[in-house]
């Protein structure tokens, strides 16, 4: 089940996941997270060839629907496990009224209130091959540089939040950074 949501994305119903998506998809609630690991690198995953919208595109870390009376946190950390077999701590939340609508080359349209998370990789990664084709670690900044230069080989929600959520990546490094500093 998924949460539908009104424009400001108070949650106005339920809707089976199965009937959701389509060509005239009603607004739900969804999450986007990038993942960053202890040396300040940021996680890219390309979509399996195998997922019904944007197969084989390369796109933040995970995604997910948190499913009705679940908190946002607990579906990120569902999600992590689930999609990538990765524990993570330090959640939070960067772009909280984040929201898109796309539609992909088979026609299916997604229309989402899609708060943004960046969380921090606390194991080792095990993509499920069902959701992920590949995993790449990365720099904020070689991000940004390929999605501006390749939009086309991303999805379109990492391409249209990426802008807001690069401060907070940028913040993220320096952190870890300036704590290691005052550490050694």
């Amino acid at each position: 089940m998924v949460v539908l949501v009104d424009d400001a994305g108070t949650p106005i119903g339920t809707q089976s996941k199965a009937t959701t998506h389509g060509s005239a998809t009603p607004r739900h609630l969804a999450f986007s997270c990038h993942v960053v690991d202890a040396d300040g690198r940021v996680l890219v995953t390309r979509r399996a060839l195998t997922k019904q919208t944007w197969p084989g595109v390369w796109t933040n870390s995970f995604c997910g629907h948190p499913a009705p009376d679940e908190s946002l946190e607990k579906a990120v950390r569902r999600r992590a496990a689930f999609e990538l077999g990765l524990a993570v701590d330090m959640i939070e939340c960067v772009v909280p009224d984040f929201g898109y609508v796309a539609r992909d080359a088979s026609g299916i349209q997604e229309n989402e209130h899609c708060p943004v998370f960046i969380a921090r990789a606390v194991s080792s990664l095990s993509p499920n091959p069902d959701e992920v084709a590949e995993a790449q670690w990365t720099t904020a900044s070689e991000l940004a540089l390929a999605t501006g230069t390749a939009p086309w080989a991303f999805s379109p929600w990492l391409v249209e939040h990426l802008p807001q959520v690069l401060p907070h990546l940028a913040a993220d490094a320096q952190r870890r950074f300036v704590g290691e500093g005052e550490h050694a």
